[in-house]
Parts: C-alpha cells; structure tokens; sequence
C-alpha cells in the first residue's frame, strides 16, 4: 500500500432525486491533479469510503476519486432507501465523472463495488479504461442464498448462531426477508439491534483471521443502520436487475474490450470464487480484451486481507502504466 495521503479535493455532488429529496454525495480527489483518472466504488451497498482506500493508488501517478454512494459514509440522507438503486448509483458515477471533467477512468471496486463496476461498465463501455475488481459478486439468488441462507453458516456456526438471534424461529427460512421486516420495524431500538446484527455477521465472516476491529465497526449506530438497511434493501429486491444480468452474454459482451483483472480470496466465503470463475469463463467465451485472473490462496473476502491488498495495489500499477 501507499503512504496515506490527504485529499486536495472534497465536495458534494447534489442529485435532486425527487421534488422532496436531494440525496447529496460526498466525494474527494487525492493524489495527482494532472495523473490518470481513477474512480474508487466501495462495498456493501453502504459501506462507505475509508482513507486508507486512497493508498492502493500510486499518488503520482493517478488521480484518484472517491465517493460515497447514496445513503453511505458521509452522503446524506443517511440509510435514505428512497431513490437508492442499482441504476441510481451508475448515473451518480456519470454524473461525478462529468463534474470532474473526466473522458474517461480505470473503475476499481471490490464486492458490491465488483458488482456496481460491472454494471456501471455495460451501461457505459466507453467510459472505462481498465477494470480492476476483488470479490466478484453478481448479486445473483444462489449468491445471496450461500451467504445469508445456507452456506457460509456451515463455516461459522458461532457467528450464524449471533446472527440468527433477532429473528424468531418461525421466519427463519427466509432471512433477508426477515431483517428487512426487522430493519423497518416501527421500533427504534428493533431495528437498531437488527441493523448491528446483521453488520456483525458480515464483518465476522470477511476475513482468514476475525478483525476486532471489524467487529467494533458493527457496534457503531450510523455505521450499522446505513450498512444494514441499504444492503438489505438492495438484496430483498434483486438488486433491480434480472437474476444473472450481468454474467448474460448480452451484457458481457458490450464490455470485451476492457481489460480486467481480478483479484479473488480463495476462502472468500461473503463473494466465493465460483462467481469470478463464472465471470472468467463467459468472458473468455469469445475473443476478448485481457482477462488476468489472481486467486490468492491465503485470503479471505476483505480488501484489507494482506495477500488481496498486494495483488491490488500491483493491479493499479500495472493498469495506470499500460492503459
């Protein structure tokens, strides 16, 4: 990684989402005023921007943009639902790079932001320079069923035991839909103990060796309900695209020409590496841009795992010299 660096940049990118509502979002430019253009998408959906995102980039090389995507981080409405969907956010990535006067950028995302990169690049091919993705996740059914259904429960049944508590035993069949009844709860307090629930289980299942620190994130109230409540709402309704949308040979096939390379924990039990291998493989179907795949063998699903945060940051130095 990058020695930390301070943006030279912020501001607020204003989108009147309804004649009531202007989701406002936070965004930031550090490193190079003059380098290549790079645009950082985070996780979740509400995860939120840190400052250590900004170290995977050669500062001198990249001008590097950050952003927090409605509802997450410093963007306000905080955990606003209204107006918050996949589409929503590619043209809030449209808008920001036509604020910023970029033609076009490398897109670099992980988890939800692989998902996001992806579809923001089938609506956009022209647009970008490189894709540089870790964790792929399509938000397809059997992904969100191997996460918070049965799968990753079978890895870490102490954590799924946590996990399990808020939801009464009768509605367990069906979890997302049963923390979307919790997180929209008239009761504060319910959908507060959902919201960290909810947040923990993610956070204790996204890396080889469990982050404390990670955990004590869960705890904290702003983070946890904007987490929780805009990952939720996007996965009870499918992400708003057709299951498989992005893998389809229709939607892979507008992108061929941009160069990708991804990044993949091999114990990645929040994105599994049967979702990059899927990706991998239909892109390859037909002749193609460079397809350079990693999988690392000691790493789990955080960026922040030190075999995925090498290859990453070996990934933005090769596409900023080649592309």
């Amino acid at each position: 990684m990058y020695p930390p660096i301070e943006p030279y940049e912020t501001g607020r990118l204003d989108v009147r989402a309804s004649p009531t509502l202007i989701h406002s979002l936070y965004y930031e430019v550090s490193g190079n005023s003059s380098g290549v253009p790079v645009v950082f998408l985070h996780g979740g959906p509400g995860g939120g921007v840190d400052p250590k995102d900004r170290q995977f980039f050669n500062p001198n090389k990249y001008k590097i943009v950050l952003f927090d995507q409605r509802g997450a981080g410093k963007s306000t409405p905080s955990a606003c639902l209204d107006h918050n969907t996949t589409w929503d956010l590619v043209a809030d990535i449209e808008r920001l790079r036509e604020k910023l006067s970029i033609e076009k950028w490398h897109v670099f995302g992980g988890s939800w932001g692989s998902t996001l990169a992806l579809a923001y690049a089938q609506t956009h091919p022209n647009r970008a320079r490189s894709l540089v993705l870790r964790g792929i996740f399509t938000l397809r059914r059997s992904e969100l069923r191997f996460f918070y259904q049965d799968g990753a429960s079978h890895l870490f049944p102490e954590e799924w035991n946590h996990y399990l508590r808020p939801v009464e035993p009768g509605k367990r069949d069906d979890m997302i839909r049963a923390y979307h009844d919790l997180l929209n709860d008239p009761d504060e307090k319910t959908r507060l103990g959902a919201a960290k629930a909810w947040s923990r289980w993610e956070m204790a299942t996204s890396r080889l060796f469990v982050s404390q620190e990670s955990l004590e994130r869960a705890e904290e109230d702003r983070f946890a309900l904007a987490f929780a409540s805009i990952e939720n709402h996007y996965f009870v309704n499918d992400g708003f695209m057709r299951d498989g949308q992005l893998l389809e040979e229709q939607s892979i096939a507008k992108i061929r020409h941009i160069p990708i390379i991804v990044v993949q924990g091999r114990y990645d039990v929040v994105c599994p590496p049967t979702t990059a291998w899927a990706l991998k493989t239909v892109w390859e179907a037909k002749e193609s841009a460079s397809f350079t795949f990693y999988l690392v063998p000691d790493a789990g699903h955080s960026s922040r795992e030190p075999g995925i945060e090498r290859k990453l940051v070996e990934a933005a130095d090769e596409v900023v010299e080649k592309y």
